[in-house]
């Protein structure tokens, strides 16, 4: 659409003037939209370059001067995790066990792109360590993303937290809602669509019986929430101010 500075329009348009210049109110308006469409990708990507950003950072916690830590970190934790899973409970059309808090802190510490692997490794030293059936990779595919999950939620620099101050309680703060977000997204995502959905493809849950596994697993799952939650809620700031203490400012310096 043409737009004349003369105030020269097209008959049945209408004419905003101010002083002497005069412009069509489509100009105007299209103008105006023109420009929230920028400021909306201008925010979108401003987004999408933090949420790479964490999978970059993440990266350069295990190729960067403190790889060993890193290494050596997770190494205990996945080790953790395999003693936790030996206390798993079984129950119809589901399992309880705390074996998550090993990958979540994980997450917590070194982010997805960390998290991510050692979910998947963890699925694989599971099967080594407790066998039960065949390997099946779907599981291990699922343990990374739920790893993934956890890396991305709970992943930041959070400095040195061992000290009581009013930055402390914040952290604290934002971390108890980080944890009660990512527990839920694991559920809903991970526990109740897709690892129902992977039983149900491998035969350990009937089809016919689709329905009853899947209310069977929000009632187990609702019950183990209440668990969950205030224990990872109590578990997690002491894994970070033990993490902090012990390896100290240098791998966990705010950004």
């Amino acid at each position: 659409m043409k737009c004349s500075a003369d105030g020269e329009l097209l008959s049945g348009r209408k004419v905003l003037t101010c002083g002497a210049v005069s412009a069509p109110a489509e100009c105007i308006k299209g103008s105006l939209t023109l420009h929230a469409s920028f400021v909306h990708v201008s925010k979108g990507g401003i987004f999408m370059k933090k949420f790479l950003g964490l999978f970059r950072q993440s990266l350069r916690e295990i190729t960067g001067k403190e790889k060993i830590t890193c290494i050596v970190t997770t190494g205990i934790l996945l080790a953790a995790s395999m003693i936790i899973e030996t206390y798993t409970i079984e129950i119809p059309f589901a399992k309880i066990n705390f074996a998550f808090i090993a990958i979540a802190a994980i997450g917590m510490l070194y982010g997805p792109t960390i998290s991510f692997f050692a979910g998947g490794i963890c699925d694989i030293l599971g099967f080594i360590v407790h066998p039960s059936t065949a390997f099946l990779p779907l599981y291990t595919l699922i343990g990374m993303f739920q790893g993934l999950i956890y890396g991305i939620v709970l992943y930041q620099k959070w400095g040195n937290i061992s000290k009581i101050n009013a930055k402390k309680g914040r952290k604290m703060t934002e971390l108890t809602i980080r944890v009660i977000v990512a527990r839920f997204l694991d559920v809903i995502i991970i526990n109740l669509l897709i690892n129902t959905s992977a039983n149900m493809h491998y035969g350990f849950i009937p089809r016919q019986a689709f329905g009853t596994a899947v209310a069977a697993r929000i009632v187990k799952n609702l019950l183990q929430l209440a668990a969950d939650i205030p224990l990872l809620i109590i578990i997690m700031p002491v894994i970070l101010i033990t993490y902090s203490k012990i390896v100290g400012n240098n791998s966990i310096k705010a950004a």
